[in-house]
């Protein structure tokens, strides 16, 4: 276990590693609001175009274990500037790319020290503050991530459709740079473990804990996502607005999730457990809610805002979880949270489109994600209760 730390400079090194994530939040969902700029710029339809999503989500699944394994002998400070560093590199690729393959390639690149950079940054801010802050110290690295949708997204958004899609790309190459420099004159040096091996790290991965963690956020989680990766579609079709409304319903969504996010810290360093379930509980009650009044624009916008943060209450509370669970590998388990919130992604919005094209409307997907909401619950349940008895 790392000792605490207190640098000098605390709150500009929590600002610092938060940038990150603002990068990291900022380019894995602006492609989103540039999908048909891209299309056009590639020759490709937009459904084909959208493969470069999922081409990042698999970087994000694939880099967090990998890249935590091989690296957690080497400095964390360090490390956490190298992964910056790559985001900028990958970022760099997709604004210089052209061509469906290439284009493709590079969002794969960008999105492999995703979750590894969450991973260190998690264990750095926890290793600057008292026990009974980790929560805190974590959860405002986090935040980082939920701003980059609030004021990161509509922003490379705008400068893509003024100056070409690929200046959105190039403004994360320039906040990530900024950041590996934040990071080297604010954050303090923390060493690596020498004795650490990939065997090791990975040993993680067989304990109980740990896979039901990383279960719950899988299945639970993508609850969420059910429901939000058709937020378009619901706002004009189900509430009956037009189309210049949808960036105010993202919006509501992207300040739940920094309300919840900042909620998070503090339920975490209440009770975890409690937090996670229920924030698992609460979210089954919402979009069950959100089912019935979705075609009043009001209630649809509160129904927004609270998944939103909801679903960063359990997303913190779950990758806090994790680093508890995963003993040693920390570090992995901050990681290995991400990996299964973009697998989530995936899962949520497949059932969804699935009750959609089966004939049963926009309203479907969210009872979808109230079922998988209370999948995940169940797996946490299933986890507290094996803990419980190996405590006896």
């Amino acid at each position: 276990m790392t000792q605490t730390r207190r640098p000098t400079h605390l709150g500009l090194a929590i600002i610092a590693l938060a940038l990150g994530g603002f990068a990291i939040g900022t380019t894995e969902f602006v492609t989103m609001g540039l999908l048909a700029d891209i299309a056009d710029s590639i020759d490709r339809s937009i459904p084909t175009t959208g493969h470069i999503i999922t081409a990042y989500a698999f970087g994000v699944v694939v880099g967090a274990p990998l890249i935590v394994s091989l690296g957690a002998k080497l400095p964390k400070r360090e490390l956490a500037i190298g992964l910056v560093v790559a985001l900028a590199v990958g970022n760099g690729l997709t604004a210089l790319a052209s061509g469906y393959l290439p284009v493709l390639v590079s969002r794969f690149i960008a999105g492999l020290p995703h979750g590894a950079y969450f991973g260190v940054a998690s264990l750095l801010a926890a290793s600057m503050v008292p026990a009974s802050m980790k929560g805190r110290a974590v959860s405002r690295v986090m935040m980082g991530l939920s701003a980059g949708t609030v004021a990161g997204v509509p922003l490379s958004a705008w400068l893509g459709l003024h100056f070409g899609w690929r200046s959105a790309y190039v403004f994360v190459v320039v906040v990530s740079l900024l950041t590996a420099v934040l990071i080297w004159r604010f954050v303090e040096r923390v060493p690596g473990t020498p004795e650490a091996t990939i065997r090791r790290e990975l040993a993680a991965l067989k304990r109980p804990q740990v896979l039901l963690a990383v279960a719950a956020g899988m299945i639970g989680f993508g609850g969420i996502f059910a429901m939000y990766s058709y937020i378009a579609p619901i706002v004009t079709d189900v509430a009956g607005l037009g189309r210049t409304t949808i960036p105010w319903f993202l919006l509501a969504f992207g300040i739940g999730s920094v309300v919840g996010t900042w909620l998070a810290g503090i339920l975490a360093d209440w009770d975890n457990v409690r937090q996670i379930v229920g924030g698992f509980v609460a979210s089954v009650a919402v979009l069950v809610g959100f089912y019935a009044v979705m075609d009043q624009p009001v209630f649809t916008a509160i129904g927004v805002f609270a998944i939103g943060a909801l679903g960063s209450i359990v997303a913190v509370g779950l990758q806090i979880r994790l680093m508890h669970a995963a003993g040693d590998a920390q570090m992995l388990g901050a990681a290995l949270n991400h990996s299964s919130l973009n697998v989530a992604n995936g899962l949520g919005a497949w059932l969804g489109g699935i009750v959609i094209a089966a004939g049963y409307g926009y309203r479907a997907p969210s009872l979808v994600g109230a079922g998988l909401a209370a999948g995940g619950l169940v797996v946490v349940l299933i986890a507290v209760a094996l803990e419980r008895r190996t405590r006896r």
